[in-house]
């Protein structure tokens, strides 16, 4: 593993200059660009063992669900459901759904198959085979892979929905330039991720959740998702509510707390997770 760690500058704007504090995780630091203030990982583990990773199925199924990947992905289905759901209302009623739907990253179909009724057409995305079997029953057609091998005709989506996508990407640019371009001018790009200016994280400093290692990369803010945004050429940026439905069991696990039983529910925490929307200019 050590030989796959490599340094990097800031994903956002290439500056390698870092603010003082950090977080250590040996081998592993979140630090902070000067210029930007996006957090980032450095050193990071390289991209290519990374994606071998993701395209394990134990990633799913098999990991520790603390650091890397999930111990039972099935297990959040009613948690990431009811999520989903109240989401997809949401920006239903800001008129940011209809027509074709292209889910990056869309790991077993929940939030494609609680989009059902809300668009004529739904694609989904995912580098694990095994997502892509899973999920193939809630949408018209899945890729294995990501948006690049998405064919040339079928392009052109009204909505791009990403949830928790972004903090994996090693080339945030790039990747969001390449969703700008898939979308028809007027066409929404639907981000959520983990909040690094949250109360949570404040509070939780090292003790973050979302700090999930190695596989988060970069951690943003309004700010700093904002300017992602806008690097690319998107307009009229907005936050969105972004309340998160958890199993109650998985945040007894992540705080190292999973000896105490309790009952299978729900428990909803507000601002984990930020949300937000905006829109390719019409021309």
């Amino acid at each position: 593993m050590q030989d796959n760690v490599e340094n990097c500058a800031c994903p956002l704007c290439g500056e390698r200059e870092v603010e003082l504090k950090t977080y250590n995780f040996s081998p592993y630091k979140v630090v902070q660009c000067l210029a930007c203030h996006l957090w980032y990982l450095n050193p990071r583990l390289s991209e290519e063992a990374m994606l071998a990773q993701y395209a394990d199925d134990t990633y799913f199924e098999g990991g520790d669900g603390l650091n890397e990947g999930y111990n039972d992905y099935a297990e959040q289905e009613k948690s990431l459901r009811p999520t989903f759901k109240r989401m997809l209302k949401h920006l239903d009623k800001k008129g940011m759904l209809g027509g074709r739907l292209l889910e990056v990253g869309c790991g077993y179909g929940y939030l494609l198959d609680e989009a059902k009724g809300y668009f004529d057409y739904r694609m989904g995305t995912d580098f694990s085979s095994g997502a892509v079997a899973r999920s193939s029953e809630y949408a018209e057609k899945i890729i294995h892979g990501g948006v690049g091998e998405i064919e040339e005709g079928e392009e052109h989506f009204d909505c791009i929905i990403a949830v928790e996508v972004i903090e994996h990407i090693y080339n945030p640019n790039q990747f969001i330039h390449d969703l700008y371009h898939k979308l028809k001018p007027g066409g929404y790009l639907i981000l959520a991720t983990p909040d690094m200016g949250s109360f949570w994280r404040k509070f939780m400093q090292h003790k973050w959740v979302s700090f999930k290692l190695p596989e988060h990369v970069t951690y943003y803010d309004e700010s700093t998702l904002t300017q992602l945004y806008e690097k690319a050429g998107f307009e009229n940026c907005e936050r969105i509510p972004s309340s998160h439905a958890f199993p109650l069991s998985v945040i007894l696990k992540k705080l190292h707390l999973d000896f105490i039983r309790f009952p299978s529910i729900n428990i909803w925490l507000p601002s984990v997770v930020l949300g937000m929307a905006a829109r390719r200019p019409l021309c």
